[in-house]
């Protein structure tokens, strides 16, 4: 998608990207500003209201770090003493939290039912399979993204990072609860990809400042960064059963076979056989490689000489490209059923395609367009540019991170350390995992790894929770997703009413 230039114009305008020599506008923090709404779904309304402001983060010592953007709905419920609060965010990072409001989760949204492009403008309705009638609901931007700004002479490398950014987001949720009296609130947590990893680093540093967690909700989640280096094998086993999905769903592979069932068989198939040929790397036999190969093909779709000349390390990029080649098409990344017809020759570059991706470009404009028609709504008066996705921050960011109990800060961080340490100071909270088959930004498989290793006990593991649906990355792309997910997501906040 091409950068949107800002305009003279005080009129609201979207941009993907930080202007790159746009003169710095003049500070200004507008007034909080609200509206009263009626949510009506599944046979029962709930009156609420929708605010916007801006939140002032400081330091320990009083010194502004800046503003966090806050779009909020409340109910007018009057006995709030054990109305869950639910704290909702994207990833990126560098992302807003527009998309996992105006997406899915939030009381109004924009109406997908298919794996098509949506039209725009198109208008927000009532989500009938919003967390609403569960939870208050609060999405907050990273800072610099979206609304939220840093204060004129602060250091943004210190929120832009693993450490830096999860205490910011940590001063965010406390000065949301101290500004509306809510304070020994049930709290949630419910983060989207980068997000995931924000929370488990969020349940840490909220317990250790004396905020306590009822739950938190992962969905489409990273933990774990290591899979994501070059050549690392994890890589290759986590997308195996992605791949096999994706075959699947196209008739590629395992025709008139169910999909969950053929996305467990070539999870089967990762863990008793691909993890240890590719542990073998070249001392596999060619006869070895070859059973393996042929194996695979019939999983994933790709002829077994391509996946055996390619050492059974297939990369995303190259079954994107070939999986419908015969059709001329290529396949999306976040949702790999989403489609777009194929590119010339002379648009080859690989770095230009790998940020292609048809089930973004499917959704996020007419999400974005139908999510600032919301803030306007409010009357909140905010800045002529909203930053749905700051490449700025996202190439700004501070990888390292050291992992509790650990020696040394890696550049390549893995936060399930986190998780696992808070959930042993707090073996109250549930943990709930969403994954979906045709996510390749996220694989389940690397989720449900990664959580393996931190050898929890027992009873923390019966705390946690995983649910693997038909969805991309973005479980509000889909909505058969979201019709499983309200009653499940519901289950999980009553389980707040047990031991």
């Amino acid at each position: 998608m091409a950068d949107t230039k800002p305009t003279s114009s005080p009129s609201f305008t979207v941009t993907v990207n930080d202007p790159a020599k746009a003169a710095k506008p003049e500070v200004t923090i507008p007034e909080p500003a609200s509206k009263s709404y009626t949510w009506k779904g599944k046979g029962k309304s709930i009156k609420y209201a929708a605010t916007a402001e801006m939140l002032p983060l400081h330091q320990d010592d009083g010194v502004l770090i800046g503003h966090m953007f806050a779009l909020s709905y409340v109910t007018d419920q009057q006995d709030k003493t054990d109305r869950p609060v639910t704290f909702c965010w994207n990833g990126g990072p560098g992302g807003s939290s527009a998309m996992v409001n105006i997406g899915g989760m939030g009381p109004r949204r924009v109406p997908i039912s298919s794996q098509e492009q949506l039209p725009c403008p198109t208008q927000p309705e009532d989500n009938p399979w919003s967390i609403l009638p569960d939870s208050d609901l609060i999405f907050l931007d990273a800072m610099g993204t979206g609304y939220s700004k840093i204060a004129e002479g602060y250091d943004a490398k210190k929120v832009w990072g693993v450490d830096g950014d999860a205490d910011a987001f940590m001063r965010g949720i406390a000065q949301w609860l101290t500004t509306h009296d809510r304070w020994n609130s049930p709290l949630y947590l419910y983060g989207e990809s980068y997000g995931t990893m924000r929370n488990s680093v969020l349940m840490r540093v909220l317990g250790e400042r004396g905020i306590a967690l009822t739950g938190v909700i992962e969905q489409s989640t990273i933990l774990d960064y290591a899979p994501t280096l070059p050549g690392n094998d994890l890589y290759y086993m986590g997308m195996t059963p992605v791949y096999a999905a994706t075959a699947n769903y196209f008739g590629k592979a395992g025709k008139g076979q169910d999909q969950f069932k053929w996305f467990d068989k070539a999870w089967q198939f990762v863990d008793d056989t691909l993890a240890a040929a590719l542990i073998k790397s070249d001392e596999i036999t060619p006869e070895e490689e070859a059973k393996v190969a042929k194996e695979m093909s019939e999983l994933i779709g790709l002829p077994a000489d391509l996946i055996q000349k390619k050492h059974l390390r297939i990369e995303l990029d190259t079954f994107r490209k070939t999986i419908l080649a015969d059709e001329g098409l290529f396949t999306g990344r976040y949702d790999t059923r989403f489609t777009e017809a194929q590119y010339m020759d002379v648009q080859g570059d690989n770095e230009f395609f790998a940020g292609e991706d048809p089930s973004g470009d499917a959704i996020m404009t007419p999400d974005e367009s139908a999510w600032m028609k919301l803030v306007q709504e409010t009357g909140f008066k905010g800045s002529p540019i909203n930053i749905l996705l700051s490449f700025k921050v996202n190439e700004d960011w501070n990888w390292t991170h050291q992992a509790p109990g650990t020696m040394g800060s890696p550049c390549c961080p893995n936060t399930a350390y986190d998780m696992s340490t808070a959930l042993r100071r707090n073996p109250k909270c549930r943990v709930l995992f969403f994954g979906g088959i045709h996510d390749a930004a996220t694989p389940f498989w690397n989720v449900k790894h990664a959580m393996s290793k931190m050898f929890l006990p027992d009873y923390l593991k019966e705390r946690i929770e995983y649910h693997v649906h038909e969805n991309g990355h973005m479980a509000y792309e889909d909505q058969p997703t979201l019709e499983k997910m309200a009653p499940e997501l519901h289950a999980f906040y009553e389980k707040r009413h047990q031991a």
